[in-house]
C-alpha cells in the first residue's frame, strides 16, 4: 500500500524547488523508508528529489524503489546522471537493474562507464541466471598472507569505501588464488598482537562455491554452515568475488516461489503476479491444465472399458470419488514431503530406497485405516459383506500406489536431472486416478466374478 504521509511536501518541494528540503528529506531517514515514502511519486518526480541527496544517497535510495521505477528512470534520465548513479551501486545490484532495461540504453551506459567498471559489469552479466557468478558481487576485502595486523587494518581502510559488507577477509596470494578468511572480529581480536601475519590467523579449511554452481546448492551451503558470506571461485580456485547473505535470502525466496508454483502445476512467473500479464498467466496455468485434462480423459477412458461391472452393479459408482480422491490425496502429500525434503537438503538422491520403505510403510498404516472406515460404510451399499470387501482392499492399494507414485516420481525427476517440483500435486494425482480406477475395476471383477 502506498504511503501518502508526504506527497503534499514533497510535490510542494518539486514545484517551488526547494532543495535544500529535498536534500533534508533524504538524509533523514533509512533510504528504505525513504523511497517507501515516495512510492506514491511518478519516476521522474522520485528522481528530482533523490538526485539532490548528498553522495551515496542518491544510489542507496534509489536500490530500494521499485524495478519498475528503476527502470523507468534508466531509461527516461540524463544518460551521464544514469552512468553516475549505476557506478555508485553495489556490482550485483547494478547488474541486476541493467538486466532488465534494453540493451541501447545499457550500452550507452556503459560507454560512460570507467574502463574497469565496465569490465566488471560485462563480467557479471556474462553468467548464466540461475548460478553462483549471477548472484555474487565482486566488491570483496582481499589481503595478502604475508600482511601483519596493522598492515591488514591500514589496507582494510582502503579498500572499505568500496566494499559492500566487510564479514569477512579473504586472503589471497599474488594471482587471487583463496588461501584462507579471517573474520573481522579476529583482525580486531589480535590488534594487541601486532607482529602476528594473515597468515597465522586465517583458517584455510574454507566452504566455498564454484562460479558456475547452482544458487539452491550455494543457498544450502550457507544455510548449513551459518555464513554471514561465502566466496566464489573458478576452475583455478581464484577468488571471483562472494555472496553475501542478503542475496541469499533472496534466493531462498526466489527458488521457495517456484517451487510452490510447480507444485501447483503453474510454470514459474518471470514477474511477480499483478504484473505478469494476462495472456502471460493464461499462457503458463494453460500449458499444465491442457496436460491434467488429457490425464482427466484418459481417466473417463479407464472407465469407460468396465462400463458393464458398472451398469451390473452400480453401487459400486457411489465410490469412484472415494477412491480416487484417497489415492490423489495420498499421492499429493507425498510428492510435497519429498519435494520439500529436496528444496530444504533434508534427502539426497543416495536416501532414495530409505524413503520409498518410508512411503510404502505410511501407505500401508494410513490405508489401513481408512480401509475399515471405507468397510464399515461399504457394508451399507454392497450387496453382502463379502462384496464390501472390494471397497477397503481397493483404498489400501490405491493409497499404496499413491504414496509409491507420490515419493518415487520426484526420485526419479532429480535422478533425470530436472527439478523435482515439476512433479506437481495435480500431475501425481492425475496419474494416480487412473491407476486407482484400473484398480478398483480389478478388484471388483475378481470378487464378482
Amino acid at each position: 500500500m502506498i504511503n501518502t504521509l508526504y506527497l503534499p511536501e514533497l510535490r510542494e518541494m518539486l514545484v517551488e524547488q526547494k532543495v535544500e528540503d529535498m536534500r533534508e528529506f533524504c538524509d533523514a531517514m533509512h533510504p528504505g523508508v525513504t523511497a517507501e515514502f515516495m512510492e506514491g511519486l511518478t519516476a521522474d518526480e522520485t528522481w528530482q528529489i533523490i538526485r539532490h541527496a548528498e553522495q551515496p544517497l542518491p544510489a542507496e535510495i534509489f536500490r530500494y524503489c521499485s524495478e519498475e521505477k528503476q527502470v523507468d528512470i534508466l531509461e527516461h534520465q540524463d544518460r551521464m546522471e544514469m552512468a553516475s548513479l549505476i557506478s555508485e551501486l553495489v556490482p550485483d545490484d547494478r547488474v541486476d537493474i541493467l538486466d532488465a532495461v534494453s540493451e541501447d540504453i545499457v550500452n550507452d551506459i556503459l560507454e560512460r562507464l570507467p574502463l574497469e567498471e565496465r569490465r566488471d559489469i560485462l563480467r557479471l552479466r556474462a553468467y548464466r541466471e540461475g548460478t553462483a557468478g549471477a548472484v555474487m558481487t565482486s566488491d570483496v576485502a582481499k589481503l595478502a598472507e604475508n600482511f601483519t595486523v596493522p598492515e591488514a587494518l591500514a589496507e582494510l581502510g582502503r579498500q572499505a569505501e568500496e566494499l559492500e559488507t566487510i564479514y569477512y577477509l579473504y586472503v589471497v596470494d599474488d594471482t587471487d588464488h583463496l588461501r584462507g578468511v579471517v573474520s573481522a572480529r579476529q583482525l580486531v581480536t589480535s590488534m594487541g598482537r601486532p607482529d602476528i601475519r594473515l597468515s597465522d590467523l586465517m583458517e584455510e579449511d574454507i566452504v566455498t562455491a564454484h562460479v558456475f554452481e547452482d544458487q539452491e546448492s550455494v543457498a544450502h551451503k550457507v544455510a548449513r554452515y551459518d555464513l554471514l558470506a561465502i566466496p566464489v571461485l573458478d576452475d583455478q580456485n581464484r577468488m571471483m568475488g562472494i555472496i553475501t547473505h542478503d542475496d541469499i535470502i533472496d534466493v531462498v525466496r526466489e527458488e521457495a516461489e517456484e517451487d510452490i508454483q510447480r507444485i501447483a502445476a503453474v510454470n514459474p512467473l518471470d514477474e511477480s503476479y499483478l504484473k505478469t500479464a494476462v495472456t502471460t498467466l493464461s499462457w503458463k496455468r494453460g500449458i499444465w491444465l491442457t496436460i491434467l485434462f488429457i490425464a482427466a480423459l484418459l481417466t473417463a477412458i479407464a472407465l469407460k472399458q468396465y462400463d458393464e461391472s458398472i451398469a451390473e452393479h452400480t453401487w459400486l459408482v457411489l465410490f469412484i470419488p472415494l477412491v480416487i480422491s484417497a489415492g490423489g490425496n495420498t499421492g499429493s502429500q507425498s510428492s510435497t514431503l519429498i519435494i520439500a525434503a529436496f528444496a530444504s537438503g533434508d534427502i539426497t538422491l543416495r536416501d532414495w530406497s530409505r524413503v520409498i520403505r518410508r512411503e510404502i510403510c505410511m501407505g500401508l498404516i494410513i490405508g489401513g485405516f481408512l480401509s475399515l472406515i471405507g468397510y464399515v460404510v461399504a457394508c451399507f451399499a454392497a450387496p453382502n459383506a463379502t462384496l464390501a470387501l472390494i471397497i477397503p482392499i481397493t483404498l489400501l492399494l490405491v493409497i499404496l500406489c499413491g504414496t509409491f507414485s507420490g515419493s518415487a516420481l520426484p526420485l526419479l525427476f532429480k535422478q533425470m536431472g530436472l527439478d523435482p517440483a515439476l512433479m506437481s500435486n495435480p500431475f501425481v494425482a492425475g496419474i494416480v486416478d487412473i491407476l486407482g480406477i484400473v484398480i478398483y475395476m480389478n478388484v471388483a471383477h475378481a470378487f464378482i466374478y
